[in-house]
């Protein structure tokens, strides 16, 4: 095996957390490969600090191309999802540290605080060699590192469910969903719930970001109806009496609800739950992010 295969895991995990999108961190490996393909490996003392070093580098580039693109996105921008099933073996590299209200949280950073924050707290790398790939000496690096852990701490809620008692939420939140049981719903949301959907305005779903569990439970509701379904199958190319399935994964590291019609991912739910109520739905619906867990299935 070839150093940058030995690697490539590595390399695409630290691309995604800095970018947010798989498929732009598979482009920024891809150039990596270019770049180590054109120099003489006999020459490179360390060939894994140097692949993080060109990949980190092409990812901060990517990240920032990418930010003034998503001014311009149709409705709220969330990351794309991934699976991290132990059986998702192309995918070992990012089951740690990938969840998608930590990658919401990493947007608000600048890409230099994001590729720091990434580098040292997902991978450990000294502050020297951190400094090496941001090109800034090492106590700004620092600097930029407390700003960053400073930042998500403060985003971060308090008290948040443990893995088990989030996915027991996912299913009730999932069953109560699909049956459109309202006062289910309303039983399991917080006061100050939120729900941000994306959808990139391929998918029938609402543009701003939702908030109130009376607004929250009666838009999911809503959708539950069999003209809403047929609207929405629609609206992402799938036959509108196409019969759905449910179900919980691993996606990003945490349990998902996930909605699938005609072989396909039509719909994810990620939820943040605190104090054993649910305090933030971030649902993708754009089906050019869900090709990626479809393949997964």
């Amino acid at each position: 095996m070839s150093a940058f295969e030995e690697h490539r895991r590595l390399l695409t995990g630290v691309a995604y957390r800095i970018v947010g999108s798989m498929a732009d961190a598979e482009d920024v490996v891809q150039e990596a490969w270019l770049r180590w393909s054109g120099v003489d490996e006999s020459e490179i003392a360390d060939p894994k600090a140097y692949l993080v070093r060109v990949t980190s580098r092409l990812a901060i580039d990517r990240l920032r191309w990418a930010k003034s693109r998503r001014e311009s996105y149709v409705g709220p921008w969330l990351p794309e999802p991934v699976g991290t099933a132990p059986d998702v073996a192309e995918h070992a590299e990012l089951a740690d540290s990938v969840e998608l209200a930590l990658l919401v949280l990493l947007e608000t950073l600048s890409p230099l605080e994001r590729a720091v924050f990434v580098l040292r707290e997902a991978f450990d790398l000294p502050f020297g060699e951190i400094a090496e790939v941001i090109g800034r000496g090492e106590a700004a690096t620092r600097q930029l590192a407390k700003r960053a852990r400073d930042h998500v701490r403060d985003g971060r809620p308090r008290f948040e469910a443990d893995r088990a008692a989030r996915r027991r939420i996912t299913e009730r939140f999932l069953g109560a969903s699909a049956n459109g049981d309202l006062e289910a719903l309303i039983e399991l949301l917080s006061a100050g719930v939120t729900l941000v959907t994306d959808s990139g305005g391929k998918a029938r779903a609402p543009l701003r970001v939702m908030t109130g569990p009376d607004h929250v439970s009666r838009w999911l509701v809503s959708i539950a109806s069999q003209e809403a379904i047929s609207r929405f199958l629609a609206s992402v190319g799938v036959a509108s009496d196409t019969e759905l399935s449910f179900g919980v994964v691993e996606v990003n590291g945490g349990p998902a609800a996930v909605i699938r019609a005609a072989g396909r991912v039509v719909s994810v739910a990620s939820l943040v739950v605190v104090d054993g109520k649910i305090d933030t739905i971030y649902l993708i619906a754009n089906p050019d992010k869900l090709t990626r867990l479809t393949a997964q299935a």
